[in-house]
């Protein structure tokens, strides 16, 4: 029984892993090899799809790109919804939860309702093809994400620390800064790692609000296309350096995420 309990979780694991590596695999294979054959490990081992991903600008621009805009989305959004998230809880007002019902159904709509309209006012007023541009855009999605998870944590500290520290002389915006957000700093971690992820792996927006300066790496991977058809193992490294930056978020917050999970709001 003892075994079983151990086996069962690692061949679990083992099967969701073995997409990744498939992935990583793929990275180091020519893109002959991996139409030719079906191979475990590869045949052929090289480099050259990491080489060019490096050396050439279209590529790891489009990395670089992609950080640019998901960190100004970041935090634009947490900024924006933490005194939004702070009204929701400390504070009742006429329509206060019909609000925050109408800031869940943005997030509930697709991003191809708003491509042409984004696209049609950034064209007119010159945020066409910027960083910021795409942040913007990320944040009709991702500011009622992050008031919704901190209004969550923020109603579970107690207004009794509110009260105490304006007795104590704090003004309110020394209270919120040096007291307030500390108190919640899970929550915040929480907050900016799922509008970092939605920022990161979202296409639509980022391919139609960009066209050459601001291009994301998930619109470079789109385009791939040669007279002899994708390169694969091209495909394959870049989206496995994707994985990366996700990867070292979740080691960061994960602990975070988990207090996430135990308050209900995650």
């Amino acid at each position: 029984m003892k075994r079983l309990s151990w086996l069962v979780p690692t061949i679990y694991i083992l099967f969701l892993m073995l997409p990744i590596y498939w992935l990583v695999s793929m990275s180091f294979k020519t893109t002959n090899e991996i139409l030719g054959s079906f191979t475990l490990v590869p045949q052929e081992f090289t480099l050259e799809n990491y080489k060019k991903i490096f050396t050439d600008s279209t590529w790891y621009m489009g990395y670089i790109n992609s950080l640019i805009y998901v960190s100004l989305n970041t935090v634009i959004s947490v900024a924006f919804a933490l005194p939004a998230a702070y009204a929701f809880s400390r504070y009742r007002f006429l329509g206060d939860k019909h609000l925050f019902f109408w800031l869940l159904t943005n997030r509930m709509a697709p991003a191809a309702v708003f491509a042409l309209p984004f696209f049609q006012l950034y064209s007119a007023i010159g945020l066409f093809d910027t960083h910021l541009a795409v942040a913007l855009a990320h944040t009709l999605f991702n500011i009622p994400l992050a008031v919704w998870i901190l209004e969550g944590f923020m109603s579970g500290v107690p207004k009794q620390l509110d009260e105490t520290a304006y007795v104590d002389g704090y003004s309110f915006p020394k209270f919120f800064m040096k007291i307030f957000i500390p108190t919640i700093a899970a929550g915040i971690g929480v907050a900016a790692f799922f509008c970092f992820m939605f920022s990161w792996v979202e296409l639509l927006l980022g391919k139609t609000l960009t066209a050459v300066a601001a291009k994301p790496i998930a619109a470079t991977m789109t385009r791939t296309a040669s007279t002899s058809g994708y390169e694969l193992g091209l495909l394959a490294a870049a989206g496995a350096l994707t994985i990366i930056p996700g990867a070292i978020v979740i080691y960061f917050v994960r602990n975070y995420i988990a207090k996430g999970f135990a308050l209900g709001r995650v």
